[in-house]
């Protein structure tokens, strides 16, 4: 609980303030607690940040998940379901979600955002399951070349989705959501079955006569 009450006042203060507390210590002052009990769970307010984005997965993905529809969809609906439900979420955390994402980019340019550390690590972990159950129904073909690599490439269009979501100025962010559905589109038709793969299974059709 206490950890929890921690990470709601930074949540709330950098929603005030538009940046983080000047130290520990006004954090902790203004929540009448010790300083030692910030560090009890915390050694910095940027491991506040990650834990608050990957909170934001994890709720997608529980959220997703719970739907009764949702066991029956394949990877692509289901990956379709955890984005929209992480928009609805990034919606009503957006002030926080783009003041974040703007810190951790103006520290290293060009690079993924560091306060995306582990959102990424569930993010790809949760790609790499969806990819798997794809393979066993059929509906993804195996690449053992390449496959490996399919988590990396989700990760830029997830990149790509908080661009967008961050510049849209759609009411309720339309584009965005229109932008997920091409997105998601295009890269099952890179990764599913297509021409190539029909391409080689008659070729080994006609090896094997």
């Amino acid at each position: 609980m206490e950890k929890e009450t921690i990470k709601a006042a930074y949540l709330a203060y950098v929603l005030k303030k538009g940046r983080p507390p000047q130290s520990v210590f006004k954090l902790t002052e203004q929540l009448g607690i010790a300083e030692e009990a910030f560090y009890r769970h915390y050694a910095n307010f940027d491991l506040i940040d990650r834990e608050l984005w990957a909170d934001f997965g994890r709720q997608a993905r529980a959220t997703a998940a719970a739907e009764p529809v949702y066991e029956g969809y394949g990877s692509r609906e289901k990956l379709l379901a955890f984005y929209y439900t992480l928009l609805e979420i990034l919606k009503h955390n957006r002030s926080y979600a783009l003041q974040s994402l703007r810190r951790s980019l103006s520290r290293m340019p060009g690079f993924s955002p560091r306060v995306l550390d582990d959102f990424r690590q569930d993010f790809e972990f949760f790609v790499t399951d969806l990819l798997r159950d794809g393979r066993g129904s059929g509906e993804i073909p195996t690449r053992l070349v390449v496959q490996d690599g399919y988590p990396r490439f989700f990760w830029q269009q997830m990149l790509f989705v908080l661009g967008f979501f961050a510049k849209d100025d759609t009411a309720n962010f339309e584009r965005t959501d229109a932008a997920v559905e091409k997105a998601v589109t295009l890269s099952f038709d890179l990764v599913g079955r297509n021409t190539l793969d029909s391409a080689i299974d008659f070729v080994r059709f006609l090896v094997r006569r």
